[in-house]
Protein backbone atom coordinates (compact mmCIF):
# COMPACT_ATOMS: atom_id res chain seq x y z
CA UNK A 1 0.00 0.00 0.00
CA UNK A 2 1.60 3.21 -0.89
CA UNK A 3 0.56 5.60 1.78
CA UNK A 4 2.28 8.82 2.49
CA UNK A 5 3.76 9.30 5.65
CA UNK A 6 5.20 11.80 8.81
CA UNK A 7 7.82 11.85 6.49
CA UNK A 8 6.17 13.56 3.38
CA UNK A 9 4.30 16.17 5.56
CA UNK A 10 5.85 19.56 6.71
CA UNK A 11 5.30 19.65 10.41
CA UNK A 12 7.27 22.78 11.35
CA UNK A 13 4.52 24.98 13.13
CA UNK A 14 1.44 22.05 13.33
CA UNK A 15 -0.75 20.88 15.39
CA UNK A 16 -0.39 17.49 14.78
CA UNK A 17 -3.14 14.46 15.83
CA UNK A 18 -1.46 11.39 15.90
CA UNK A 19 -3.56 8.61 16.78
CA UNK A 20 -1.74 5.84 18.51
CA UNK A 21 -2.10 2.52 20.27
CA UNK A 22 -1.50 3.11 23.82
CA UNK A 23 -4.10 0.32 25.08
CA UNK A 24 -1.85 -0.97 27.60
CA UNK A 25 -2.31 -3.24 31.03
CA UNK A 26 -2.71 -1.21 34.27
CA UNK A 27 -2.39 -2.60 37.71
CA UNK A 28 -3.24 -0.45 40.57
CA UNK A 29 -3.14 2.91 38.02
CA UNK A 30 0.73 2.14 36.87
CA UNK A 31 1.77 0.66 33.86
CA UNK A 32 3.04 -2.39 33.61
CA UNK A 33 4.02 -3.25 29.99
CA UNK A 34 4.72 -0.31 27.95
CA UNK A 35 5.93 -1.68 24.94
CA UNK A 36 2.98 -0.25 23.04
CA UNK A 37 3.91 2.94 24.13
CA UNK A 38 7.50 2.66 23.14
CA UNK A 39 6.55 1.60 19.62
CA UNK A 40 4.87 4.89 19.19
CA UNK A 41 8.21 6.92 20.20
CA UNK A 42 10.01 7.50 17.22
CA UNK A 43 6.90 9.21 15.39
CA UNK A 44 6.05 11.07 18.37
CA UNK A 45 9.77 12.21 18.56
CA UNK A 46 10.23 12.71 14.70
CA UNK A 47 7.64 15.45 15.09
CA UNK A 48 8.76 17.45 18.05
CA UNK A 49 12.43 17.35 16.62
CA UNK A 50 10.68 18.74 13.24
CA UNK A 51 8.93 21.49 15.03
CA UNK A 52 5.19 20.14 16.03
CA UNK A 53 2.91 20.27 18.74
CA UNK A 54 1.53 16.92 19.44
CA UNK A 55 -1.92 16.32 20.38
CA UNK A 56 -2.14 12.20 21.09
CA UNK A 57 -4.98 9.61 20.92
CA UNK A 58 -6.25 6.44 21.99
CA UNK A 59 -8.65 4.29 23.82
CA UNK A 60 -7.99 2.13 26.38
CA UNK A 61 -10.10 -1.21 27.53
CA UNK A 62 -13.76 -1.44 26.80
CA UNK A 63 -15.50 1.24 28.88
CA UNK A 64 -18.45 0.82 26.37
CA UNK A 65 -18.94 4.62 26.10
CA UNK A 66 -19.16 5.58 29.80
CA UNK A 67 -16.08 7.14 31.81
CA UNK A 68 -14.43 4.42 33.91
CA UNK A 69 -12.43 6.16 36.69
CA UNK A 70 -9.91 2.66 36.20
CA UNK A 71 -9.25 3.58 32.46
CA UNK A 72 -8.81 7.24 32.59
CA UNK A 73 -5.59 8.06 30.21
CA UNK A 74 -3.52 9.55 33.45
CA UNK A 75 -1.15 6.36 34.33
CA UNK A 76 0.20 6.57 30.47
CA UNK A 77 0.79 10.31 30.18
CA UNK A 78 3.00 9.64 32.87
CA UNK A 79 4.73 6.56 31.92
CA UNK A 80 4.98 9.24 28.68
CA UNK A 81 6.69 12.14 30.04
CA UNK A 82 9.13 9.96 31.84
CA UNK A 83 10.26 8.02 28.33
CA UNK A 84 10.36 11.69 26.72
CA UNK A 85 12.17 13.17 29.37
CA UNK A 86 9.44 16.33 28.91
CA UNK A 87 5.92 16.99 30.72
CA UNK A 88 2.94 15.68 28.67
CA UNK A 89 -0.54 17.39 29.69
CA UNK A 90 -3.37 14.59 29.86
CA UNK A 91 -6.73 16.48 29.52
CA UNK A 92 -9.74 15.67 30.97
CA UNK A 93 -11.97 14.58 27.74
CA UNK A 94 -11.57 14.28 24.05
CA UNK A 95 -13.63 17.07 22.75
CA UNK A 96 -15.65 20.00 23.68
CA UNK A 97 -14.64 24.33 24.07
CA UNK A 98 -11.55 22.84 27.19
CA UNK A 99 -9.75 20.70 25.01
CA UNK A 100 -10.60 23.25 21.64
CA UNK A 101 -8.88 25.76 24.30
CA UNK A 102 -6.06 24.03 25.44
CA UNK A 103 -5.27 22.57 21.70
CA UNK A 104 -5.29 26.19 20.23
CA UNK A 105 -2.97 27.32 22.74
CA UNK A 106 -0.10 24.39 22.06
CA UNK A 107 3.09 25.61 20.82
CA UNK A 108 6.12 24.05 19.34
CA UNK A 109 7.60 20.69 21.56
CA UNK A 110 4.14 20.69 23.44
CA UNK A 111 2.52 17.07 23.74
CA UNK A 112 -1.43 16.60 25.20
CA UNK A 113 -2.64 13.43 25.58
CA UNK A 114 -6.48 13.42 25.25
CA UNK A 115 -8.76 11.04 27.07
CA UNK A 116 -9.82 7.55 26.27
CA UNK A 117 -11.94 8.44 23.29
CA UNK A 118 -13.54 5.16 24.25
CA UNK A 119 -15.63 7.31 27.11
CA UNK A 120 -18.24 7.97 24.05
CA UNK A 121 -20.49 5.88 22.26
CA UNK A 122 -19.63 7.99 19.03
CA UNK A 123 -16.03 6.53 18.93
CA UNK A 124 -16.92 3.01 17.95
CA UNK A 125 -19.77 4.17 15.76
CA UNK A 126 -17.69 6.46 13.61
CA UNK A 127 -19.83 9.36 14.07
CA UNK A 128 -19.18 11.64 11.70
CA UNK A 129 -19.69 14.82 14.22
CA UNK A 130 -17.42 13.54 16.77
CA UNK A 131 -14.86 12.54 14.21
CA UNK A 132 -15.00 16.30 13.15
CA UNK A 133 -14.73 17.39 17.01
CA UNK A 134 -11.42 15.58 16.70
CA UNK A 135 -10.09 16.65 13.60
CA UNK A 136 -10.78 20.43 14.76
CA UNK A 137 -7.97 19.72 17.60
CA UNK A 138 -5.09 20.27 14.46
CA UNK A 139 -3.89 20.65 11.44
CA UNK A 140 -3.10 16.91 9.98
CA UNK A 141 -3.30 13.87 11.08
CA UNK A 142 -0.83 10.87 11.64
CA UNK A 143 -2.14 7.42 12.28
CA UNK A 144 0.53 5.06 13.87
CA UNK A 145 -2.20 2.59 15.71
CA UNK A 146 -2.11 0.08 13.29
CA UNK A 147 -3.23 -2.11 16.02
CA UNK A 148 -6.67 -0.61 15.69
CA UNK A 149 -6.36 0.22 11.78
CA UNK A 150 -8.52 -3.14 11.21
CA UNK A 151 -11.77 -0.52 13.29
CA UNK A 152 -13.52 1.93 11.03
CA UNK A 153 -13.86 4.14 14.42
CA UNK A 154 -14.17 7.63 14.31
CA UNK A 155 -10.52 8.06 15.77
CA UNK A 156 -8.77 6.16 13.15
CA UNK A 157 -10.60 5.90 10.05
CA UNK A 158 -13.28 9.25 10.09
CA UNK A 159 -11.00 11.76 11.30
CA UNK A 160 -8.55 10.91 8.07
CA UNK A 161 -11.49 11.31 6.08
CA UNK A 162 -12.50 15.10 7.65
CA UNK A 163 -8.99 16.44 7.86
CA UNK A 164 -9.10 15.15 4.32
CA UNK A 165 -12.01 16.96 3.36
CA UNK A 166 -10.75 20.28 4.54
CA UNK A 167 -7.60 20.09 2.40
CA UNK A 168 -5.58 18.75 5.43
CA UNK A 169 -3.27 15.46 5.19
CA UNK A 170 -3.58 12.05 6.68
CA UNK A 171 -0.48 10.18 6.74
CA UNK A 172 0.90 7.11 8.21
CA UNK A 173 3.27 7.39 11.30
CA UNK A 174 6.56 5.14 11.51
CA UNK A 175 5.30 2.31 13.26
CA UNK A 176 1.88 2.03 11.17
CA UNK A 177 4.56 2.01 7.99
CA UNK A 178 6.98 -0.70 9.14
CA UNK A 179 3.71 -2.95 9.69
CA UNK A 180 2.84 -2.22 6.32
CA UNK A 181 5.76 -2.84 4.62
CA UNK A 182 6.60 -6.25 6.54
CA UNK A 183 3.16 -7.62 6.44
CA UNK A 184 2.36 -6.18 3.31
CA UNK A 185 5.66 -7.89 1.50
CA UNK A 186 4.79 -11.16 3.01
CA UNK A 187 1.34 -10.80 1.74
CA UNK A 188 2.42 -9.94 -2.12
CA UNK A 189 6.21 -10.29 -2.46
CA UNK A 190 7.71 -12.30 -0.06
CA UNK A 191 11.21 -14.07 -0.20
CA UNK A 192 10.75 -17.87 -0.90
CA UNK A 193 10.87 -20.22 0.56
CA UNK A 194 7.90 -18.51 2.21
CA UNK A 195 6.33 -20.93 5.48
CA UNK A 196 3.93 -19.82 7.60
CA UNK A 197 2.87 -21.16 10.73
CA UNK A 198 -0.45 -20.91 12.49
CA UNK A 199 -1.06 -21.64 15.95
CA UNK A 200 -3.98 -20.52 18.68
CA UNK A 201 -7.37 -22.25 19.56
CA UNK A 202 -9.52 -21.99 16.83
CA UNK A 203 -9.99 -22.47 13.04
CA UNK A 204 -13.13 -20.47 12.78
CA UNK A 205 -10.90 -17.27 13.98
CA UNK A 206 -8.09 -17.76 11.31
CA UNK A 207 -10.11 -19.34 8.12
CA UNK A 208 -9.92 -17.06 5.95
CA UNK A 209 -6.21 -16.39 6.55
CA UNK A 210 -4.77 -20.03 6.14
CA UNK A 211 -7.01 -19.95 2.89
CA UNK A 212 -5.06 -17.18 1.82
CA UNK A 213 -1.68 -18.75 2.71
CA UNK A 214 -2.04 -21.72 1.32
CA UNK A 215 -2.39 -20.03 -2.05
CA UNK A 216 1.15 -18.11 -1.38
CA UNK A 217 3.22 -19.87 0.74
CA UNK A 218 5.08 -22.72 0.25
CA UNK A 219 4.43 -24.71 3.52
CA UNK A 220 1.98 -23.83 6.15
CA UNK A 221 2.68 -25.94 9.72
CA UNK A 222 -0.45 -26.17 11.86
CA UNK A 223 -0.12 -26.19 15.99
CA UNK A 224 -2.18 -25.58 19.03
CA UNK A 225 -5.71 -26.40 19.44
CA UNK A 226 -6.84 -25.88 15.89
CA UNK A 227 -4.53 -28.88 14.79
CA UNK A 228 -7.25 -31.09 16.45
CA UNK A 229 -9.88 -29.89 14.56
CA UNK A 230 -7.79 -31.04 11.68
CA UNK A 231 -6.86 -34.27 13.50
CA UNK A 232 -10.94 -34.94 13.82
CA UNK A 233 -11.64 -34.30 10.35
CA UNK A 234 -9.04 -37.25 9.41
CA UNK A 235 -11.28 -39.47 11.63
CA UNK A 236 -9.04 -39.45 14.70
CA UNK A 237 -10.65 -39.65 18.24
CA UNK A 238 -9.33 -36.53 20.45
CA UNK A 239 -10.30 -37.61 23.99
CA UNK A 240 -11.59 -34.38 25.64
CA UNK A 241 -9.23 -31.99 23.56
CA UNK A 242 -10.88 -28.89 22.46
CA UNK A 243 -12.47 -30.01 19.10
CA UNK A 244 -14.51 -27.33 16.89
CA UNK A 245 -17.36 -29.52 16.14
CA UNK A 246 -18.61 -27.17 13.61
CA UNK A 247 -15.55 -26.63 11.90
CA UNK A 248 -14.47 -29.91 10.84
CA UNK A 249 -16.07 -30.06 7.40
CA UNK A 250 -13.85 -26.48 6.88
CA UNK A 251 -10.90 -28.19 8.21
CA UNK A 252 -11.39 -31.20 5.82
CA UNK A 253 -11.45 -28.89 3.00
CA UNK A 254 -8.29 -26.98 4.12
CA UNK A 255 -6.87 -30.49 3.81
CA UNK A 256 -7.49 -31.35 0.75
CA UNK A 257 -6.73 -27.61 -0.62
CA UNK A 258 -3.36 -27.64 1.28
CA UNK A 259 -2.01 -31.41 0.36
CA UNK A 260 1.66 -31.53 0.69
CA UNK A 261 1.92 -28.12 1.86
CA UNK A 262 0.35 -28.32 5.14
CA UNK A 263 2.39 -29.68 8.27
CA UNK A 264 0.87 -30.92 10.90
CA UNK A 265 1.93 -32.53 14.39
CA UNK A 266 3.46 -35.91 14.44
CA UNK A 267 2.89 -36.42 17.63
CA UNK A 268 1.34 -34.22 20.67
CA UNK A 269 2.12 -33.51 24.50
CA UNK A 270 -1.59 -34.74 26.46
CA UNK A 271 -2.60 -34.43 29.75
CA UNK A 272 -5.11 -35.87 31.88
CA UNK A 273 -6.87 -32.73 33.27
CA UNK A 274 -6.41 -28.89 32.23
CA UNK A 275 -3.83 -27.87 35.00
CA UNK A 276 0.44 -27.02 35.01
CA UNK A 277 0.56 -30.09 37.49
CA UNK A 278 -1.53 -32.95 35.53
CA UNK A 279 -0.05 -36.49 34.45
CA UNK A 280 1.61 -35.76 31.10
CA UNK A 281 2.52 -38.17 28.24
CA UNK A 282 3.75 -38.30 24.58
CA UNK A 283 1.14 -39.96 22.25
CA UNK A 284 0.97 -39.81 18.28
CA UNK A 285 -2.46 -37.83 17.49
CA UNK A 286 -4.64 -40.90 16.65
CA UNK A 287 -3.94 -42.31 19.88
CA UNK A 288 -5.47 -39.64 22.65
CA UNK A 289 -7.42 -41.50 24.91
CA UNK A 290 -10.85 -40.79 26.56
CA UNK A 291 -10.59 -38.12 29.54
CA UNK A 292 -7.30 -36.74 28.31
CA UNK A 293 -6.21 -33.37 26.08
CA UNK A 294 -3.78 -32.42 23.64
CA UNK A 295 -2.14 -29.23 25.01
CA UNK A 296 1.27 -28.95 23.23
CA UNK A 297 3.19 -30.38 20.50
CA UNK A 298 5.37 -33.37 21.06
CA UNK A 299 9.59 -33.59 20.49
CA UNK A 300 9.02 -35.23 17.07
CA UNK A 301 7.02 -32.37 15.78
CA UNK A 302 9.86 -30.08 17.05
CA UNK A 303 11.81 -31.88 14.20
CA UNK A 304 9.19 -32.11 11.88
CA UNK A 305 8.55 -28.23 11.96
CA UNK A 306 12.48 -27.64 11.85
CA UNK A 307 12.85 -29.59 8.88
CA UNK A 308 9.89 -27.69 7.36
CA UNK A 309 11.60 -24.79 8.16
CA UNK A 310 14.90 -25.29 6.92
CA UNK A 311 16.37 -23.30 4.04
CA UNK A 312 12.75 -20.87 4.62
CA UNK A 313 13.81 -17.23 3.64
CA UNK A 314 10.27 -16.01 4.68
CA UNK A 315 9.25 -17.23 8.37
CA UNK A 316 5.42 -15.70 9.74
CA UNK A 317 3.73 -16.98 12.52
CA UNK A 318 0.89 -16.05 14.51
CA UNK A 319 -0.74 -18.27 17.32
CA UNK A 320 1.02 -20.30 20.44
CA UNK A 321 1.80 -24.18 19.56
CA UNK A 322 0.19 -25.41 22.84
CA UNK A 323 -1.34 -23.72 25.75
CA UNK A 324 1.86 -21.82 26.44
CA UNK A 325 0.52 -19.75 29.93
CA UNK A 326 1.16 -22.83 31.78
CA UNK A 327 4.94 -24.01 31.85
CA UNK A 328 4.61 -27.64 31.38
CA UNK A 329 2.46 -27.46 28.06
CA UNK A 330 4.67 -24.21 26.95
CA UNK A 331 8.20 -25.95 25.73
CA UNK A 332 6.61 -26.43 21.88
CA UNK A 333 6.18 -22.75 21.77
CA UNK A 334 8.80 -21.66 22.96
CA UNK A 335 10.89 -24.23 20.87
CA UNK A 336 9.66 -22.89 17.80
CA UNK A 337 10.42 -19.41 18.87
CA UNK A 338 13.76 -20.45 19.25
CA UNK A 339 14.01 -22.19 15.98
CA UNK A 340 12.82 -18.99 14.28
CA UNK A 341 15.01 -16.88 16.30
CA UNK A 342 18.39 -19.14 14.75
CA UNK A 343 16.91 -18.56 10.83
CA UNK A 344 18.54 -17.09 8.08
CA UNK A 345 15.47 -15.54 7.04
CA UNK A 346 12.56 -12.16 7.38
CA UNK A 347 10.74 -13.66 10.52
CA UNK A 348 7.66 -11.99 11.47
CA UNK A 349 5.23 -12.16 14.63
CA UNK A 350 2.18 -11.54 13.55
CA UNK A 351 0.11 -10.38 17.14
CA UNK A 352 -1.79 -11.42 19.27
CA UNK A 353 -0.51 -14.63 21.93
CA UNK A 354 2.33 -15.14 19.88
CA UNK A 355 3.72 -11.56 20.85
CA UNK A 356 3.58 -12.68 24.26
CA UNK A 357 4.76 -15.98 23.66
CA UNK A 358 8.08 -14.41 22.15
CA UNK A 359 8.63 -12.20 25.23
CA UNK A 360 8.47 -14.97 27.03
CA UNK A 361 11.33 -16.41 25.32
CA UNK A 362 13.50 -13.29 25.87
CA UNK A 363 14.16 -13.05 22.22
CA UNK A 364 12.04 -10.50 20.91
CA UNK A 365 14.97 -8.50 19.64
CA UNK A 366 16.05 -11.65 17.55
CA UNK A 367 13.23 -11.46 15.22
CA UNK A 368 12.71 -8.97 11.96
CA UNK A 369 9.36 -7.70 13.05
CA UNK A 370 7.12 -8.64 15.84
CA UNK A 371 3.76 -7.08 15.10
CA UNK A 372 2.01 -4.31 17.31
CA UNK A 373 -1.58 -5.87 16.39
CA UNK A 374 -3.37 -9.33 16.34
CA UNK A 375 -6.95 -8.67 14.80
CA UNK A 376 -4.90 -6.18 12.16
CA UNK A 377 -2.12 -8.63 11.13
CA UNK A 378 -4.55 -10.98 10.44
CA UNK A 379 -6.95 -9.24 8.46
CA UNK A 380 -3.74 -7.80 6.18
CA UNK A 381 -2.47 -11.23 5.95
CA UNK A 382 -6.14 -12.55 4.71
CA UNK A 383 -5.80 -9.77 2.29
CA UNK A 384 -8.70 -7.62 3.48
CA UNK A 385 -8.74 -3.91 3.62
CA UNK A 386 -7.98 -2.16 6.41
CA UNK A 387 -10.49 1.27 6.92
CA UNK A 388 -7.87 3.28 9.05
CA UNK A 389 -5.05 2.80 6.31
CA UNK A 390 -7.82 3.07 3.30
CA UNK A 391 -8.17 6.71 4.83
CA UNK A 392 -4.64 7.50 4.47
CA UNK A 393 -3.65 9.75 1.84
CA UNK A 394 -1.97 7.94 -1.16
CA UNK A 395 0.69 8.98 -3.26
Amino acid sequence: MSKQTVRDVNVAGKRVLVRVDFNVPLEHGVVVDDTRIQAALPTIRYLLDNGAAVILMSHLGRPKGKSSFDLRMDPVAARLSKLLGRQVQKLDDCIGPQVQAVCRSLERGDVVLLENTRFHDEEKANDPDFAAQLAALGDLYVNDAFGTAHRAHASTEGIARAVRERGGAAVAGFLMEQELSFLGQAVDDPERPFVAIMGGAKISDKIGVIEQLLERCDRLLIGGGMANTFFKAMGFEMGDSLVEEDAVATAAALLEQGKSRLVLPVDAVIADAFENDAHMRVVAPDQVPAGWRVLDIGPNTLKTFESALGGARTVVWNGPLGVFEMPAFAKGTLAVAKLLAGLDATTIVGGGDSVAAVRQSGLMDQFTHVSTGGGASLELLEGKTLPGVAALSDW
